[in-house]
């Protein structure tokens, strides 16, 4: 009897481990909770990249050495936090350990990089497009967790604004399955999401905002794809919005000594 209660009402937090005060549906403690906290400091003025130091923003213009030498298709993007600690741990357990409810609470958070993006209001309330995952690797999923963390933040944003922003569901389409992008190069994540995008009703765009939503985002090599392929169907303008983001500059030091991923099997990919 009490294994079952232990199981339908879980008692310790799925990030630390340590005893829940009390009853729980995301299973998470609320320190644990209270830790998933945003990048408050410098970082690059197109693609968001966190800069280590304050200095980097000397310059006269505010990009990283990758927005400066090649264009990264989106017009700007941003990112909730960096992916580390118990952010990356709570991302994997929605992509790894079938936490859907999670993945729609973690959503939320992007409500906090959407107050950073400009605002041009002769293009229309923007509409939010999630990075999709090709039907083979959705079918083993269950589900996409880019598109949960799409609802999330739509939900987080009808309360905060008056002009609620749509989700456009099954706007871009994977047109083939690609191998993981951990461990690629610069060069190789760009060639391995070459093409690998297309939108499927380029009417409902065409001459939109659009805010593509993604859970992590390393080099931009994905999210840029799918920039590229909603510019070339007519979209006016295209932002970049990633729950985390990921950068040797902040190594997740945290992870040398626990979980490398959820699910035990080295899966640390979109």
């Amino acid at each position: 009897m009490d294994a079952t209660l232990a199981v339908t009402f879980p008692t310790e937090c799925c990030l630390c481990r340590a005893e829940l005060a009390s009853e729980c549906g995301l299973r998470i403690c609320r320190s644990c909770w209270a830790s998933l906290t945003p990048w408050r400091g410098p970082s690059c003025a197109r693609c968001g990249l966190p800069f280590a130091s304050p200095h980097a923003l000397d310059s006269a213009v505010a990009e990283c050495a990758g927005c400066r030498r090649d264009d990264p298709g989106f017009d700007v993007a941003r990112c909730f936090g960096l992916y580390t600690g118990n952010l990356r741990r709570a991302i994997l357990r929605v992509k790894f350990a079938g936490d859907e409810r999670l993945g729609g609470r973690l959503g939320e958070l992007l409500a906090f990089p959407w107050k950073m993006l400009p605002n041009d209001g002769e293009l229309g309330c923007p509409l939010i497009v999630a990075v999709p995952l090709h039907s083979a690797r959705r079918r083993e999923r269950g589900y996409n967790q880019s598109q949960l963390l799409a609802g999330g933040l739509a939900r987080a944003l009808k309360r905060a604004v008056t002009e609620r922003p749509a989700i456009l569901r099954e706007c871009l389409r994977r047109k083939r399955a690609t191998p993981p992008q951990t461990g690629l190069s610069v060069a190789a994540r760009r060639e391995n999401v070459r093409g690998v995008f297309e939108v499927v009703h380029p009417a409902a765009i065409r001459g939109r905002r659009i805010v593509v939503v993604d859970d992590v985002m390393t080099t931009g090599a994905t999210i840029s794809a799918c920039a590229r392929a909603l510019r070339r169907a007519g979209a006016a303008e295209v932002i970049a919005l990633a729950l985390a983001r990921a950068t040797p500059q902040f190594p997740d030091l945290s992870s040398a000594d626990r979980d490398n991923t959820v699910d035990g099997l080295d899966r640390d990919w979109t």
